[in-house]
């Protein structure tokens, strides 16, 4: 396995596989891998004849400086872990390096990243437009793997992928839990041994909230408030949205999903999840 921390260097070797009629695969990662990020890495190693994982904390998708400070970082792990996966290429560049110039390209795919996310993070999925473009661009990938578990990110990389026209085969992987439910997540790592424990109820409320029989409102409207009952734990928003547009629905059909982002802890840490209805 090669890591390499400049954009040329990245070139060189994904131009030289290319070259060689080689497959490559992408998988962007923020770091401080887990288990949720090796199940795409290991999907991507075995569709592909050479997988290339980006470890960058992108800037330009925080809001909250402090967030972006207290983001966990292991370059070494992260490292032990992609090898061992069979990875080819690591690419961590700095910001410097990503960032030679002020990126001030907009990317704006109304109204799928206006809800939710978008709402509440003005600058994340322009940021994340911006590093994943870069990466497809340096890369230019066969295939690019994404977690489920950001889900609004995925609606958004697709619409970004069509708007630019890149040759590109976007692959959603299911969320990956621990046996207790919860959601697998870097940000887990922030998460005291009494919070991990009290994370794993929002998980546990949103499969209960599919056997409750009850309306769209007063599903979204219960979620809440159960939640909210639990010490530690407060919902920023839980919307149950159509699956492609993203768009609140008001009656139950195919292709609903609930989203949700909980606030645990004293700190506190931002967690999501999401559910599927149908």
């Amino acid at each position: 396995m090669k890591t390499f921390d400049t954009v040329n260097a990245l070139r060189e070797a994904v131009i030289a596989a290319h070259a060689k009629g080689q497959t490559i695969g992408l998988v962007p990662t923020m770091g401080a891998l887990h288990a949720g990020h090796a199940s795409l890495v290991r999907r991507s190693v075995s569709e592909n004849d050479v997988t290339v994982v980006s470890v960058f904390v992108n800037p330009t998708q925080f809001n909250n400086p402090t967030d972006l400070e207290t983001y966990p970082r292991d370059l070494e792990a992260d490292k032990r872990l992609l090898e061992s996966l069979g990875v080819q290429y690591v690419f961590a560049p700095t910001v410097e390096e990503a960032y030679p110039e002020p990126d001030i390209r907009q990317f704006s795919y109304p109204p799928i990243d206006t809800v939710m996310e978008g709402a509440r993070r003005p600058c994340h999925f322009r940021g994340g437009g911006q590093v994943v473009g870069e990466l497809v661009m340096w890369c230019v990938p066969t295939r690019a793997y994404f977690g489920e578990k950001d889900f609004q990110q995925i609606a958004v990389v697709r619409a970004m992928v069509r708007d630019l026209g890149f040759d590109l085969e976007l692959v959603p992987c299911p969320i990956q839990r621990e046996e207790s439910g919860l959601a697998l997540s870097s940000r887990n790592a922030l998460l005291t041994a009494e919070e991990r424990q009290i994370a794993v109820k929002i998980s546990r409320v949103l499969q209960e909230s599919k056997t409750w029989g009850i309306g769209v409102e007063e599903t979204q409207q219960r979620v809440v408030n159960e939640i909210n009952k639990i010490d530690q734990l407060e919902v920023e928003y839980y919307e149950i949205v159509d699956g492609t547009t993203l768009q609140p629905v008001t009656e139950w059909r195919e292709d609903v999903v609930g989203c949700i982002t909980v606030y645990c802890g004293q700190r506190p840490v931002r967690l999501i999840d999401n559910v599927r209805y149908a």
